[in-house]
């Protein structure tokens, strides 16, 4: 029996453009195709895609999954009795913050002072309060910070992890796609930048691609963003900031 592309993207709750990034990449390569070149996907094809998503979850960049996927000798058990091990140890650490975070709640609410130790387990070396002033004087009066405000009023611990996942996908999608040698202005790049945008309208304040473009220019022009991006692979900055401009163009009549 085997599967069509779209049959695939339904089940794995993933996009079709992604399995076919799976395939041009050579990490998903389906085992069948139709006489007219459709792709069409093996039982076998789907426990390799499980693998793939799993160790994604894990946050594993995609050139490091086909390594470990094409390791010799390492059966469908053994990657997932290793899945096990590491998503037990990301559970546990998952809820160490959800407590820290929750901690920090508290005493925020209650006007107590953080120590730094409590400090360190939610925001590391970031002081969120040293931006406070630059954020009043930029945006102080605009509707997106308004909108922003009202919206994590709300938000539990949680929903900040949640937030925090998401992002950390669509960077880490960003990231594989660089690797790979993408176009910024490719279909797959504008994509991942478009769940960017996305993901700020839903999060925290609606964001329409021009809105958008002025974000990505902040990334090559304020150098605390852009060390933020290079420090997580060199040329990333300006690579998204193309991308989003890109995808800004394609959603601009």
């Amino acid at each position: 029996m085997s599967f069509s592309v779209g049959q695939v993207a339904r089940l794995a709750g993933i996009t079709v453009r992604t399995l076919h990034h799976y395939d041009e990449i050579g990490l998903l390569t389906p085992g069948e195709r139709t006489h007219s070149g459709y792709r069409r996907y093996t039982d076998d094809d789907l426990a390799r895609l499980q693998q793939i998503l799993l160790y994604r979850e894990l946050g594993f960049p995609l050139d490091e999954i086909a390594v470990i996927l094409d390791e010799p000798h390492t059966d469908e058990l053994t990657h997932l009795r290793r899945q096990h091990e590491l998503l037990t140890r990301k559970a546990t650490r998952l809820q160490e913050v959800i407590a820290a975070v929750e901690r920090t709640i508290a005493a925020r609410a209650g006007g107590i002072t953080l120590t730094p130790e409590e400090r360190f387990d939610i925001f590391g070396d970031f002081r969120p309060e040293d931006h406070d002033a630059e954020v009043e004087r930029r945006w102080g009066h605009s509707q997106e910070l308004a909108q922003t405000r009202r919206r994590v009023a709300a938000y539990t611990a949680a929903d900040w992890l949640q937030h925090k996942a998401e992002a950390t996908t669509i960077t880490d999608d960003l990231i594989a796609a660089l690797k790979a040698g993408l176009p910024a202005d490719s279909p797959a790049v504008m994509d991942i930048a478009e769940r960017h945008r996305g993901l700020i309208t839903r999060w925290f304040y609606d964001c329409p691609p021009d809105l958008h473009r002025c974000l990505a220019d902040r990334y090559v022009d304020d150098p605390r963003f852009t060390a933020t991006f290079e420090a997580l692979m060199p040329g990333l900055a300006a690579y998204f900031q193309h991308a989003i401009h890109a995808n800004a163009r394609r959603h601009t009549p």
